[in-house]
């Protein structure tokens, strides 16, 4: 990719073929994530089954995450996104002509949403040059939390509270409009052209990032970061409604503050990376996650958990944007979708285990318990990540 003429690189067309493609799925998740929840809970009020929706979209990571990262380095990421997309649209949209007709089953909610629970990450540094992926990532992560997050959910709420089936059809129609801007990508195939048996390339990601001290202490904190905060949001819509007395479009709008804080973390996000070390910005984020969860347990007013919520998305801008930034710098290649598979292994792994426990969690103790919890292991974690992220992140990282 060559520079501008005063030397800044520039992201160039299929970057930003790639960025409308995002938002259109960023919508259709966006739109998902206010109005899957809301469907369950009018089928329901028992938080085991509604924070068992949130468990089966995770569910396929668990499973085929390490076999997919390896076919990731094996074929062209282009095609693969595009028939991911075109299967998550097709689910979806016979979805919501069950919801449209009545015969929606809880049963067939959760096998909808165990087949879209599905993605990919290693096709930006591919089409992104290595000086421009802060810049990429931050664009993107911005995308994510304007369409994902702070446009869509409302979106979603209200489009359920004016028919139920309706969200889900927009879902549906937003993955295939992506599918062509896709398709239009240049031929992204990975580098290695060496076909060795599959369970020795998942081996060598899996070594490569366990090898690596940096990426195995982010690996882990991501994955108890995610555990905690599944634990915690995948009851959000009952927090919502028996903690805080909101209904269906309170609820969406509860949802848009993560992504009000992700908007203002993308205007400060460059200019405190340039006046702080990576280091200093995730031991900062550590502290924040593990405050979220006390704030929230101890909010009993929307306006409290709102503030909260606003705090916890400019976090999660800025722990996204350096963290993914000094990853796909430091991992090679032809080894990226199988490291990338690993380490979404724990991240994605985490957030099925945590919504997996998050329902008998509010079922026993009540909608704060893992709230509360959540702060406690967040508590530990942070003081044992603190000496590698400082000691390893003071510079930032390259080839």
């Amino acid at each position: 990719m060559r520079p501008r003429s005063g030397g800044r690189p520039r992201l160039g067309a299929d970057f930003a073929k790639l960025w409308t493609a995002n938002a259109f799925t960023n919508i259709a998740d966006g739109v998902a994530l206010a109005a899957a929840p809301l469907l369950i809970a009018s089928l329901t009020d028992d938080p085991v089954l509604v924070a068992g929706a949130v468990f089966v979209q995770q569910l396929p990571w668990l499973l085929f995450s390490l076999i997919s990262g390896a076919y990731v380095d094996r074929l062209d990421r282009r095609r693969l996104l595009v028939v991911v997309n075109l299967l998550r649209g097709l689910v979806i949209g016979g979805l919501a002509v069950a919801v449209w007709s009545g015969t929606a089953t809880i049963a067939m909610i959760y096998v909808a949403f165990f087949l879209v629970g599905t993605a990919s990450g290693a096709i930006l540094p591919a089409i992104v040059d290595d000086a421009a992926l802060p810049s990429a990532n931050a664009r993107l992560f911005a995308l994510y939390f304007v369409a994902n997050q702070f446009v869509a959910p409302p979106l979603g709420a209200a489009l359920f509270a004016f028919a139920a089936a309706l969200p889900f059809g927009v879902n549906a129609v937003a993955f295939v409009l992506a599918v062509p801007l896709l398709g239009a990508l240049a031929r992204i195939t990975p580098s290695s052209v060496e076909r060795r048996p599959l369970w020795t390339e998942i081996g060598e990601g899996l070594r490569w990032l366990w090898g690596h001290q940096v990426l195995r202490m982010l690996a882990l904190s991501i994955c108890l970061m995610n555990i905690t905060m599944l634990a915690s949001f995948a009851i959000l819509v009952l927090y919502a409604r028996e903690r805080l007395g909101l209904g269906e479009v309170g609820y969406g709008l509860l949802l848009t503050a993560t992504a009000a804080g992700g908007l203002l973390g993308t205007t400060i996000a460059s200019r405190l990376r340039a006046r702080f070390p990576d280091s200093v910005l995730l031991r900062a984020g550590l502290v924040v996650e593990t405050l979220t969860h006390a704030s929230l347990a101890l909010a009993d007013a929307p306006w409290q958990a709102i503030a909260t919520l606003v705090m916890f998305g400019v976090h999660g801008l800025l722990w996204g944007v350096v963290s993914t930034t000094w990853r796909q710098r430091v991992v090679p290649d032809r080894l990226r979708g199988r490291v990338n598979s690993v380490y979404l292994l724990f991240s994605v792994g985490g957030a099925a285990l945590g919504s997996l426990i998050s329902g008998p969690l509010a079922a026993a103790f009540g909608v704060t318990a893992p709230f509360w919890c959540s702060a406690v292991v967040m508590t530990g974690m942070t003081v044992t990540a603190w000496r590698t992220l400082g000691r390893r992140l003071l510079t930032r990282p390259t080839r």
